[in-house]
C-alpha cells in the first residue's frame, strides 16, 4: 500500500461502466453524542472558524474540481451525511442537492439520501427535501428507551424518531431507514424488543442496527474506563443481534449486508452497496472519505482548513493511499462475505476456496449457487470467518 499527503493523479472515470457515487459530508451538529467518533464540530467547538455558508461555499468548489478530475460521469447514488444534515434546513439541503447537479450529470433513477436527526424534522421540511429530488430518508433512532437516550447523549424523545418516519412517509417518501444500536450500557432485552416494535409500528422499509462499539476518545469511553458504566458484552451483543434479526425478519424484512434489512430490493441503500462492491465514489466535504479506480482519497478534516485548501483551487486532500492487489483481494473478501448475495467463488484462490468449504462444514458459509453466504450462525463469527477463509 503506498501512502502520500500528495495529491495523486487520480484518472477520468469518463466511459467507465463502474457505478459512481457522491458522498457529501455536512460536519455541524448541535450536541456530541457521547459515542462518537465521526468528523462534526458544534458551534462552539468551530466558533468563527468556519459558518455554514462558507462549508457550502467550499463543497461548491469542490465539487468543481472533482468535475474536472473524474470527468462526465453519470451519478448513481447521492448520500448526505454528517453531522447532522437536517440542520440545513429543508431549503439548505435543496441548495446542497442543486449544487450537486450542477457539477454532475444525475441518473434518471438516482438515489438520493439524506441522514436526518428526528429533532429537526418536520413534515414541512420532508415536503421541501421530496420537492427538491430526494427520494430516501436516513433517521437516527438508536433507541425507543429514554434511559437509553440518555447514556448515548441523544437529545431526541423517544417516540419522535417513529412519530418523523411516518411525517416522511407522508410527505411521499417510499424509502424510509430508522437507525438502531443495540448493546448500550443499562439496556435491557425488553428496551431493544420496545424499540423493534416502535420501528415496525413505523412502517419503514428499512433497518440498520449496529451493536455499539466504544470507541477509543468518546465520552463514553471515559465514561466507561472510571467505571460510571460497564463495558459492552460481547455475549450480550449476540443475542441481541439474534433477536433484531428475528423480529424484522418476522415482520418481512430479510438481510442483504449483516447489519442492514430491508422489506425488498427497492429498499436497499444502493449508495451503502457501492462500498461493499468496491465501486467509485467521491467524498466531498471536511474529512469526507472517497475511493476512485483503487485509490483511496481522504479530506483535511477542520472546515476552515479545508475551505483554504478548496480556495486555492486545490483539492482539500489531507492524504491517499493505493492498495496493492493483495490487499484489495482481502478488503473484497472481507466486504463480499458480509453481504446476503454473498462471496463469490471466483474470487477465492483453491487454498481459499478449501477454507471455505471447512467453514461450510463447520455450518458458518453455505454454498449458495456460485457463492459462499453466512448462515445465521456464521452473521455472529462474520470477521473469524473472514480471517480463516484468508489465513
Amino acid at each position: 500500500m503506498t501512502q502520500s499527503l500528495a495529491a495523486p493523479a487520480l484518472p477520468s472515470l469518463e466511459g467507465g461502466s463502474a457505478p459512481f457515487g457522491l458522498y457529501l459530508h455536512v460536519p455541524f451538529c448541535a450536541t456530541r453524542c457521547g459515542y462518537c467518533d465521526f468528523n462534526t464540530y458544534t458551534a462552539g467547538e468551530l466558533g468563527g472558524s468556519s459558518s455554514p455558508q462558507a462549508w457550502a461555499e467550499a463543497i461548491d468548489g469542490e465539487l468543481a474540481l472533482a468535475r474536472a478530475t473524474v470527468g462526465d460521469v453519470p451519478v448513481r447514488t447521492v448520500f448526505v451525511g454528517g453531522g447532522t444534515p437536517s440542520l440545513l434546513g429543508g431549503d439548505g439541503l435543496a441548495a446542497l442537492l442543486d449544487t450537486a447537479r450542477r457539477h454532475f450529470r444525475f441518473a434518471d433513477d438516482a438515489e438520493i439520501t439524506t441522514e436526518s436527526n428526528p429533532e429537526s424534522t418536520s413534515p414541512e421540511f420532508f415536503g421541501r427535501l421530496r420537492d427538491a429530488g430526494f427520494t430516501r430518508v436516513s433517521l437516527g433512532m438508536q433507541s425507543a428507551a429514554a434511559h437509553v437516550l440518555k447514556v448515548l447523549d441523544r437529545t431526541h424523545t423517544p417516540g419522535r424518531a417513529v412519530a418523523a418516519a411516518k411525517e416522511a412517509r407522508a410527505a411521499g417518501f417510499e424509502h424510509v431507514n430508522l437507525d438502531l444500536i443495540y448493546g448500550t450500557p443499562g439496556e435491557t432485552d425488553a428496551d431493544l424488543a420496545a424499540s423493534l416494535d416502535a420501528v415496525l409500528d413505523a412502517g419503514v422499509d428499512h433497518v440498520s442496527a449496529y451493536a455499539l462499539i466504544v470507541e477509543d476518545g468518546t465520552a463514553l469511553a471515559r465514561r466507561i474506563r472510571r467505571g460510571e458504566l460497564p463495558d459492552t458484552d460481547d455475549d450480550v451483543l449476540a443475542r441481541r443481534y439474534e433477536q433484531v434479526d428475528a423480529a424484522l425478519r418476522g415482520a418481512g424484512f430479510d438481510w442483504y449486508e449483516v447489519s442492514n434489512w430491508a422489506r425488498s430490493d427497492a429498499g436497499r441503500c444502493h449508495h451503502n452497496e457501492l462500498y461493499w462492491e468496491g465501486a467509485n465514489w467521491w467524498g466531498a466535504g471536511p474529512g469526507a472519505h472517497g475511493h476512485i479506480a483503487g485509490t483511496r482519497v481522504w479530506n483535511i478534516k477542520h472546515p476552515a482548513r479545508y475551505a483554504d485548501a478548496v480556495g486555492r483551487g486545490e483539492l482539500p486532500l489531507a492524504g491517499h493511499e493505493t492498495l496493492t492487489a493483495e490487499e484489495q483481494h482481502v478488503e473484497d473478501v472481507m466486504l463480499r462475505v458480509r453481504m446476503r448475495s454473498g462471496l463469490p467463488l471466483t474470487v477465492l484462490g483453491p487454498d481459499e476456496r478449501e477454507r471455505a468449504d471447512a467453514e461450510v462444514a463447520e455450518g458458518n458459509l453455505v454454498r449458495d449457487g456460485a457463492a459462499y453466504v453466512l448462515t445465521d450462525a456464521g452473521r455472529l463469527l462474520a470477521d473469524g470467518v473472514v480471517r480463516r477463509i484468508l489465513d
